[in-house]
């Protein structure tokens, strides 16, 4: 295990998780004691107008995985419209690797309801829900006791700490589809239908939850406007590069000595990140990660001194993402660790497009023909030719992403393919789990 040097060090910037540790952080007293509503009271106090600007001016860009400008898509909530508003908060983490928002719930859920108070006031919103996933039983718990504590404070309910503000706030469980952390699949989730993407246009912003303006944040992203609202544009800024301002929680899992979240400026390396977690797991050494969870193109250990911000994942030839990162060693294969996420998302399509539903279902019968040691060479050109007719074809993301990593495992490690195909290795399923692959 490696020591971190002070430099090093000195990356961690504990913003969203500075009370993880404080002994009972979930509750609303050591969240008032630790500058817990503060921010509330600072907010009330200014025009919503002003607080949109601030988190442009902040450059806060969305923590769910599209990185995109969070001030400017309040903004595009219409006003004066004569509609009701609405703020939802996708609490749906379920994509492999990713565990930055269900901690971040389960050990400061109050971070998240005060940001949600702010966020509603500030696009005139009057009702908010959190839709969190059906399995995070715990997180929902605790979120919902935090719910409770602050009705009890009066910062949430009628007229809220005598501002003539109203906000309603209700903790929604879904029943644990992953493509409803997919914004338009989230509302009609929350309207009681099947989760599916809508098309678009129309956009949430103006026809989202029940056909009215609509404001779909990432936990992460309601969670940071409170610090936001405190410390000011400038600080936040001060944290990151010019493009990708403030902090991040980096989850970091697979073959290294801590697991866990570390939370530093955006544009700290993966290098870094491995320092502060102890290194690889004696005996291993960096083959490939995903730098955004399993949705993400595969990067290597040339890729050790990439930024992790927006542009320098991009810049690289991947997606930040949701900071997912899964690190996997000379002893892993990246031919079955991308099996493995392709059932996953041939398992959560919702079939409302082909391209997605029936590219997922023959893709993994491909892979399950190769790992069986049955694969010809010819597989390889069905692969990509199949992620060419899912990729910028689906009806959402999940297809996108579904072909992250096998155009990128193919692009970096082709032989380790070929030496199943080529009986160099040997078969990883059986013939009874090639059922069905033909």
């Amino acid at each position: 295990m490696t020591t971190p040097r002070p430099e090093t060090l000195a990356k961690l910037t504990p913003v969203l998780t500075k009370r993880w540790l404080s002994p009972d952080a979930w509750r609303i007293g050591t969240y008032e004691k630790l500058d817990g509503y503060a921010a509330l009271r600072k907010a009330l106090k200014a025009h919503p107008d002003d607080l949109i600007q601030l988190v442009k001016d902040s450059g806060l860009r969305g923590r769910g995985g599209a990185g995109f400008p969070t001030g400017l898509k309040w903004g595009f909530i219409p006003q004066g419209d004569g509609k009701p508003h609405y703020l939802v908060v996708n609490a749906d983490e379920g994509e492999p690797g990713t565990c930055k928002d269900l901690p971040l719930m389960t050990h400061d859920p109050h971070s998240l309801v005060e940001g949600v108070i702010i966020a509603s006031y500030a696009i005139r919103a009057n009702r908010a829900y959190i839709y969190i996933r059906g399995e995070a039983v715990h997180a929902a718990r605790r979120l919902r006791n935090a719910v409770n504590e602050a009705y009890a404070k009066g910062y949430l309910g009628r007229n809220i700490l005598g501002s003539g503000f109203d906000l309603e706030l209700v903790v929604h469980s879904g029943a644990g589809a992953y493509i409803c952390g997919e914004e338009t699949a989230l509302l009609d989730s929350l309207e009681g239908f099947r989760g599916q993407p809508r098309l678009r246009p129309p956009f949430p912003a103006t026809h989202g939850l029940y056909a009215s303006p609509t404001v779909v944040n990432n936990v992460g992203t309601i969670a940071s406007v409170p610090y936001i609202v405190l410390g000011g544009a400038a600080w936040w800024k001060s944290m990151g590069t010019e493009k990708s301002s403030g902090p991040m929680i980096y989850s970091l899992s697979g073959r290294i000595a801590n697991p866990g979240q570390y939370e530093c400026s955006l544009g700290v390396t993966l290098r870094e990140l491995l320092e502060l977690a102890g290194g690889m797991q004696p005996g291993h050494n960096l083959k490939f990660w995903t730098p955004g969870g399993s949705s993400t193109p595969l990067l290597t250990a040339e890729h050790l001194d990439v930024p992790m911000d927006f542009e320098g994942v991009a810049g690289a030839g991947s997606i930040l993402g949701t900071t997912a990162t899964q690190i996997f060693s000379d002893q892993d294969c990246p031919v079955y660790a991308t099996y493995r996420w392709l059932e996953f998302y041939h398992h959560e399509s919702c079939g409302k497009c082909t391209p997605c539903r029936e590219g997922n279902y023959w893709m993994v019968r491909v892979y399950r023909r190769i790992l069986s040691g049955q694969g010809t060479h010819d597989d390889l050109d069905t692969l990509l030719d199949t992620c060419d007719n899912i990729l910028g074809r689906s009806f959402c993301g999940l297809g996108d992403g579904a072909t992250s990593s096998v155009t990128s495992s193919l692009k970096y490690f082709k032989q380790d393919y070929l030496d199943y195909i080529e009986g160099r290795t040997a078969p990883k399923l059986s013939d009874k789990q090639l059922v069905g692959a033909h």
